[in-house]
């Protein structure tokens, strides 16, 4: 009887294991229990060259925004540009919800910022996702989209990183709260294969390049509990934290609730003023970066979002907040969708 009794005991825990297993397969994964994906540090260094350095401060300057958050910003001023002598020295994320969040500072100073880290450290951390120091970054750092930057564009950032000012600017380390701390060890990916660039001659291919790089997407879409809502991408809505309250994104697509009455012109004038004719857009948009790109990559990303599927989901930042059963978001003219 005994035996008997030992038999089914093992044969249930079997059962339940081989069922555990199969609800993580299934739904999260085993990357959150055993880790992120990560390969290992090579000794790879960017050869520096004035080429290299001219293209990376264009990325990092204009085109990537990355002392948009890599820095803390006055946002008195118009545009919230970077404080003075604290570019890339990076920051705490206190204004979205989550003060646990850390920027790191990017800066070459060797005892608070990047100053020890190798070529491929930064390259990891950029396209990969994984820090210098082995842990996954939390997505807010864009890498996913990164991954599609092209091997010489790294290069080239990472060759400009190096040679900005260093700044002393001690900051604690990021630590992300349970469950998410292992949730997120799913997003990270090893980049192995060679990335090539863009058709750059091709207008829609090389601004399909730029949004992705210019992170449009991280704001302009539709989000729910972390993810993209389908057929709303690029549709606007997603609510954003800044010190003067909260703004939710514009629909940029080619709807009428969106941008279709802009033309070539009008965009322009609006990545380089940060004006819509008398209206001004929000600092949450780091139009202050943008305007710097040339008018050849700006027309790149204009025809790029002319092709945009049209999608109609009103957002208005003038009106009265109201629920939209669209995005799941509380937003001006929301109750119209």
């Amino acid at each position: 009887m005994a035996r008997r009794w030992k038999k089914i005991v093992v044969l249930t825990l079997a059962i339940v294991i081989c069922l555990l297993a199969l609800v993580i397969t299934l739904t999260i994964g085993w990357r959150p229990i055993i880790g992120a994906k990560t390969r290992a540090l090579t000794d790879r260094r960017f050869e520096r060259t004035p080429a290299r350095l001219e293209r990376g401060r264009y990325l990092a300057e204009s085109v990537m925004g990355c002392f948009d958050c890599h820095s803390e910003k006055d946002w008195k001023q118009p545009g919230a540009p970077p404080i003075e002598g604290k570019v890339g020295a990076g920051k705490t994320w206190s204004v979205e919800g989550m003060p646990w969040l850390v920027v790191s500072n990017i800066t070459p100073d060797k005892e608070t910022g990047a100053g020890n880290w190798t070529d491929d450290m930064l390259a990891r951390a950029i396209r990969e996702g994984i820090g210098h120091d082995g842990r996954a970054l939390f997505p807010v750092m864009p890498y996913a989209s990164f991954r599609e930057l092209s091997d010489e564009d790294l290069a080239s950032l990472i060759v400009y990183l190096r040679s900005i000012a260093p700044v002393r600017n001690a900051l604690p380390q990021t630590e992300i709260p349970f469950p998410l701390s292992r949730l997120i060890q799913s997003v990270p990916q090893p980049v192995n294969e060679v990335v090539p660039p863009p058709d750059m001659a091709d207008a829609v291919k090389r601004g399909a390049y730029l949004t992705k790089m210019g992170g449009c997407a991280d704001c302009h879409n539709a989000m729910d509990q972390g993810q993209t809502i389908p057929g709303l991408e690029f549709a606007g809505g997603f609510n954003l934290k800044y010190p003067g309250g909260q703004v939710a994104s514009a629909n940029i697509t080619p709807h009428a609730t969106g941008i279709s009455y802009y033309d070539e012109k009008l965009f322009l004038e609006m990545m380089r003023t940060g004006h819509v004719r008398a209206r001004t857009l929000n600092p949450v948009m780091p139009w202050l970066f943008y305007r710097g790109m040339t008018d050849e990559d700006l027309k790149a990303i204009f025809a790029y979002l002319r092709t945009l599927k049209p999608v109609n989901h009103a957002v208005d930042n003038t009106e009265q907040p109201t629920a939209c059963k669209l995005c799941k978001q509380q937003h001006g003219l929301g109750e119209r969708n």
